[in-house]
């Protein structure tokens, strides 16, 4: 993964830079000691390491724009920074860069009941924009696993989803309207609390564009009230290909349940470790849920239960009560970090037909053995966003890098059954140079045309989402050109 080398004239700027950042910011808006910016090094993605020149923490749209015109005029990269939950690299600093993070930026602006809206600065965190809501009988749906953490920036950035993004759809469906500072320090107002503004859709371009077009600030967000109830039924069977035999019946029948989630036998025992909620011993596991009228919830759940019976199932539990539901989710919710304390991975997110499930899952598995790298599964079935985590070793030499070539096979398996090589985790620096492998030539040069509009000098989020050797050769070449 490599990034490009930093340039000497920008680190000869660093003491003018931090001074001017200092005086729009303040000083306890502005970090440059090298300890301190230990901690904006990395995101999740953290085999990949390089502290920024200077990370600055504004806490509005103005002190946004009042950054990005000192960094325009002096030439310097930023790269906008939400949580720094990105699995994909999407908030790897360059050496020369400045680290843009919107934490402090976390208030609720307004509240819409009436029309199902809430605006928010984009600093805060996916779970509590629900926590806004939630007493007034709303909530905001999409639902990363980590969204206690992760923030309202980074699920635009990436156009994230979650558990129940089958139902109710990823950020894209769900965001309304945004505030968005370009690189030149000027403030855009981009659609609204309303579905569907006239003209180009620029909503569409900029949710999902990964920090390259501008910093968004401020997004008005679709809540939805509340289910009048939910209810999961947990489905055990022996071997993975069954399951997703089953995940593809679901489908066909025209059900559709709010969330279907896989797990296989390796994320099974680790999530059991660690949360013990109380999973079977089993291959792999499903967890399909359904809402709506207790009524609604029986028909739903016994058509479900019908068809996953004539998979022989090793056991089906339908959740009796809100507690039992709660320890149903918990090991799935806890997956990550769960498999973060038996062994270093690295966590994909390829998406393909949900009918080509049992072949994708067999074919992984034939791939682990050939790599001898073992493959945990835990993914969002429904809509087939896969996220296999390959486990190594990073104090193995040479681990790392036979796991992104395991990791790189995978992503490339997805496209050829007809999928793509991300969901909702972005393609940051991790899939970066295997966007030839899903796009031609020409697709990459109209995605970087929209890029050369919105930011000619290609300041914003360096050596991301575009093959390096494309991008680098695009730097600073005029929208005209």
């Amino acid at each position: 993964m490599d990034m490009p080398p930093p340039r000497p004239e920008r680190l000869a700027l660093k003491t003018e830079l931090v001074a001017r950042l200092t005086e729009a910011l303040g000083p306890t808006g502005v970090i440059h000691q090298l300890a301190e910016l230990r901690a904006y090094e990395c995101d999740a993605l953290s085999a990949y390491r390089c502290p920024p020149m200077a990370a600055v923490l504004p806490r509005d749209t103005a002190e946004v724009a009042a950054v990005l015109r000192i960094c325009h005029r002096m030439s310097v990269p930023v790269v906008p920074r939400g949580a720094g939950t990105s699995l994909a690299g999407g908030a790897l600093p360059t050496a020369d860069c400045v680290i843009l993070g919107v934490a402090r930026m976390n208030a609720v602006l307004e509240t819409d009941f009436a029309n199902r809206v809430i605006r928010v600065q984009t600093g805060r965190t996916n779970l509590s924009v629900t926590g806004a809501v939630e007493e007034d009988g709303f909530f905001y749906a999409p639902d990363p696993s980590s969204q206690l953490a992760c923030a309202i920036a980074g699920n635009i950035a990436m156009n994230s989803g979650g558990a129940h993004c089958l139902k109710y759809g990823v950020t894209t469906n769900n965001l309304l309207g945004v505030t968005m500072v370009l690189m030149d320090g000027s403030v855009v107002e981009i659609g609204g609390a309303h579905m569907d503004a006239g003209g180009l859709d620029l909503l569409g371009v900029i949710c999902g564009s990964e920090g390259q077009l501008g910093v968004v600030t401020e997004a008005s967000l679709r809540i939805l009230p509340k289910p009048e109830g939910a209810r999961p039924v947990l489905m055990a069977f022996d071997s993975n290909a069954v399951a997703g035999a089953c995940v593809s019946d679901i489908i066909k029948a025209g059900i559709l349940p709010v969330a279907i989630e896989f797990m296989d036998r390796p994320c099974i025992r680790a999530c059991e470790d660690f949360a013990q909620a109380g999973y079977p011993d089993c291959e792999a596991l499903l967890i399909v849920e359904v809402e709506g009228s207790e009524a609604e919830i029986d028909d739903q759940l016994t058509r479900i239960k019908a068809i996953a019976r004539r998979h022989d199932p090793l056991e089906l539990r339908e959740a009796r009560d809100a507690d039992e539901a709660g320890r149903i989710w918990l090991g799935r919710k806890s997956a990550f970090g769960a498999m973060g304390q038996i062994n270093d991975y690295m966590c994909l997110d390829g998406t393909i037909p949900v009918s080509a499930l049992p072949q994708v899952l067999q074919r992984i598995g034939e791939m682990s053995r050939d790599y001898g790298l073992e493959v945990a599964n835990v993914f969002h079935a429904g809509d087939g966003n896969m996220h296999p985590l390959i486990l190594y070793d990073a104090n193995k030499p040479g681990d790392l890098e036979l796991c992104e070539r395991f990791g790189a096979d995978i992503l490339k398996l997805c496209v050829e059954v007809g999928g793509c090589l991300t969901g909702e985790h972005g393609v940051g620096i991790e899939k970066r140079d295997l966007m030839w492998h899903q796009y031609e030539a020409a697709d990459l040069e109209a995605q970087m045309a929209v890029k050369d509009v919105f930011d000619p000098a290609w300041l914003l989020n360096p050596a991301k989402v575009f093959p390096l050797d494309a991008s680098e050769a695009r730097r600073g070449r005029p929208a005209a050109a």
